[in-house]
């Protein structure tokens, strides 16, 4: 290990070196990210999913940037030009664009101005310019004439274009001028003469400016896209003056020769121009557009933890609903396990408009199959759906109540290979509707059949670097899925991809087995039966819960590693096995001595607390505390709001510049950053998360544009 990067993460990150360099080492003998962060707290000090990925994450970019100082000192020295100085400016740098800046003047440069200049013996000539120590420039240009230099004129032109070269080569120069652009230059954006903007998509960015430290990440995502539509001309722009002064004062060593002072003075205009601000614009809006996606990706990450996370509807009778016109509303009765009972498609819109008819056979479902909840999916003619829906369940005998589903990436999974194995004889709607209804009864293991990027709880996730998102969105529902635990005997590949050490061979074998012989028994069958060696066994076994297991701490998140110690503890504390789960065992656990308990058995803290808390909750569920979420009766149109009314709603995605929010009309309300505190917040997912159930007020209503505003902040 690198003592130095470990040092400085330890710095950056604000965890002890000890944390980091016992993560590191459990990284490097395979040990996933959950396993450690559920099983080797002792060893880490606690560190959560995310603080592991920055170690690992951070490590690796150290790691490859001194593998590039290596090979930048070796090729330097090659050249025979590396000195003490160089190597120093090559430790000190803490990027790959400052190592950059400091190999450039090194670099094989390909056929330049000042390349031909100095194929034709002009570098000394420049070299006595920049000594400013002549007299008489003119005179001594004429030594330099050759069949390629014609006259003075010409020799000066290409001693200018070498001094140029070396001002912009200037590692110190470009870091300087990066920097003055950064934070005194401004991003501008203009509508291109003839552009079609049809819908006035970017009309907010036809004639923009903004300092570029202050600018909104969302703001460059946006006039990016507006600029590869061939909508927006982009440019950055700075009062040149800032940094031509700068140059001059760092180059021009002496003003008395006003002849040499001008013709350096045309060198660094030129230098300035032809060289350094493309090249720092370039870098600049590289720079934007990374830490743009970047934003984006974790506004999309946190999103998508929040929506993967919502509660669970368990026990009920759901019936998906998947609204449509001309080919009719699909719908599937799900019994409460989830498994489907019925199929059946109505009319209740145009063209056919069989209202009557439809409602019948809705009431028809409901009394049949007891249904408690209908689901009903945000596409297309939801809100006609909706409408029907709630006029539909006043007639019902039962109490049955409805809600509108996210339905984003349904479409999706109902093409899926997943889905046609899954359902073969349904069509794509059905197993839509089947989507729709699974999607409340257990969000998570719905949503992980469907690729994270095409769930639709982002922002410009088609702009973002496709790799990179789909690195950050696989690791949070790789997360979440551990985070919870899955059922052995039920659980789906899809679902079981996710599980810390398991493969697609591994996979394949499990659900194999379980098809051949049935339900596993225990965990210890996937170690026995050879469907895991020892070490996926280790990573993945914690996660996996066998709820009717001849063991009762199978059915819980302690890791057999730790059941001698378990039964230590119950034997020690005279609980037997079956109080596992019950108010007694409880109570009996939450006044004990947790310090006398760590020496007796010589167990650390925070397995022991793990322990307990399994003993307590056997079939803990962290969704179980989060709020449930809001189930309607009747519908409220827009024209129905006033402003300064108080609502309830349930937070559908979180942005830049505010949250969305289904408060039970066709178009989501749009709380502004402005409207959800009366203390400055830089984003609004410091407030609110998507799934959030929260009170909000009308702050204003569009009729033309069917458009809500809210506010977190009461409107009087």
């Amino acid at each position: 290990m690198n003592e130095k990067i470990i040092t400085e993460l330890a710095n950056n990150l604000n965890i002890s070196i000890k944390s980091i360099k016992n993560t590191l080492s459990l990284l490097e003998d395979g040990n996933t990210i959950p396993f450690i962060a559920r099983y080797r707290k002792e060893i880490t000090g606690n560190l959560d999913e995310m603080q592991i990925r920055s170690i690992e994450n951070e490590y690796t970019y150290q790691v490859n940037l001194e593998k590039r100082k290596e090979e930048v000192k070796r090729l330097i020295d090659e050249k025979g030009l590396l000195t003490e100085d160089i190597i120093k400016a090559i430790g000190n740098a803490t990027k790959l664009i400052e190592l950059e800046d400091i190999y450039r003047p090194f670099k094989e440069k390909k056929k330049t101005k000042a390349t031909e200049a100095i194929k034709n013996g002009l570098e000394p000539l420049a070299k006595i310019i920049m000594s400013f120590n002549v007299n008489n420039i003119k005179d001594i240009a004429l030594k330099y004439l050759n069949e390629n230099v014609k006259s003075v004129e010409d020799a000066l032109m290409g001693a200018k274009y070498i001094i140029a070269e070396w001002i912009s080569d200037n590692a110190s120069f470009r870091s300087k001028i990066r920097s003055l652009t950064y934070y005194n230059g401004f991003l501008t954006s203009k509508k291109k003469k003839n552009a079609q903007d049809e819908y006035k998509t970017y009309e907010m960015y036809y004639d923009f400016k903004e300092l570029i430290k202050y600018i909104k990440m969302y703001r460059v995502l946006a006039i990016n896209r507006g600029e590869s539509e061939n909508v927006l001309s982009v440019s950055i722009d700075i009062d040149e003056k800032i940094i031509l002064d700068y140059l001059k004062s760092k180059i021009i060593k002496n003003t008395n020769n006003l002849e040499l002072v001008n013709i350096v003075n045309e060198s660094i205009l030129d230098s300035y121009k032809r060289l350094i601000a493309p090249s720092i614009e370039r870098e600049i809006r590289s720079e934007l557009k990374e830490k743009a996606e970047d934003v984006a990706i974790n506004n999309f990450s946190d999103n998508l933890e929040k929506l993967l996370m919502q509660h669970p509807i368990k026990e009920k009778v759901i019936l998906g609903f998947d609204p449509a016109y001309r080919t009719g509303c699909k719908l599937a009765v799900l019994d409460k396990t989830g498994k489907l009972l019925k199929i059946a498609v109505i009319y209740p819109h145009e063209p056919k408009c069989e209202y009557e008819k439809s409602k019948e056979t809705v009431l028809k479902l409901i009394d049949e199959y007891k249904i408690d909840i209908i689901a009903i999916g945000n596409g297309t003619a939801s809100r006609e759906s909706e409408s029907f829906i709630a006029n539909v369940i006043k007639e019902s005998k039962r109490e049955v109540e409805y809600i509108i589903v996210n339905e984003a990436g349904a479409s999706v999974y109902s093409a899926s290979d997943l889905a046609i194995k899954e359902f073969p004889n349904l069509h794509v709607e059905e197993r839509s509707a089947i989507s729709i209804g699974r999607r409340l009864a257990d969000p998570l293991s719905e949503l992980v059949k469907i690729e994270p990027e095409s769930i639709g709880v982002g922002l410009y996730q088609h702009d973002v670097n496709d790799k990179k998102l789909k690195t950050s969105l696989n690791f949070i529902v790789e997360k979440v899925v551990n985070q919870i635990g899955v059922n052995l005997n039920t659980a789906s590949p899809s679902i079981l991809k996710y599980i810390s050490g398991l493969t697609k061979p591994t996979i394949d074998k499990i659900i194999k087995f379980r098809d051949t012989y049935g339900a596993f028994k225990n965990r210890s069958e996937l170690l026995n039966k050879k469907l895991l060696n020892d070490k996926a066994y280790e990573q993945a076994i914690g996660f996996l819960r066998i709820q009717n297991s001849d063991n009762i701490l199978d059915i819980t998140s302690i890791h057999p590693e730790s059941y001698d110690i378990t039964f230590k503890l119950l034997d020690y504390l005279k609980i037997p096995l079956s109080l596992i789960g019950t108010k007694e065992i409880e109570k009996k656990l939450e006044n004990i001595n947790k310090q006398e308990l760590i020496k007796k058995l010589n167990i650390d803290q925070y397995t022991l607390e793990d322990i307990i808390e399994c003993l307590m909750r056997p079939n803990r569920d962290p969704r179980d505390k989060l709020p449930m979420p809001i189930l309607k009766k009747d519908i409220l149109h827009l024209e129905d709001l006033k402003v300064g009314m108080k609502l309830q709603g349930t937070v559908r995605n979180v942005v830049d510049f505010g949250a969305f929010v289904d408060i039970g009309i066709k178009n989501d309300g749009l709380i502004h950053i402005s409207k959800i505190s009366n203390n400055y917040i830089k984003h609004p997912s410091e407030v609110l998360s998507v799934g959030d159930i929260i009170d909000v007020y009308v702050d204003d209503v569009n009729l033309e544009k069917q458009k809500v505003s809210l506010s977190l902040k009461e409107v009087i």
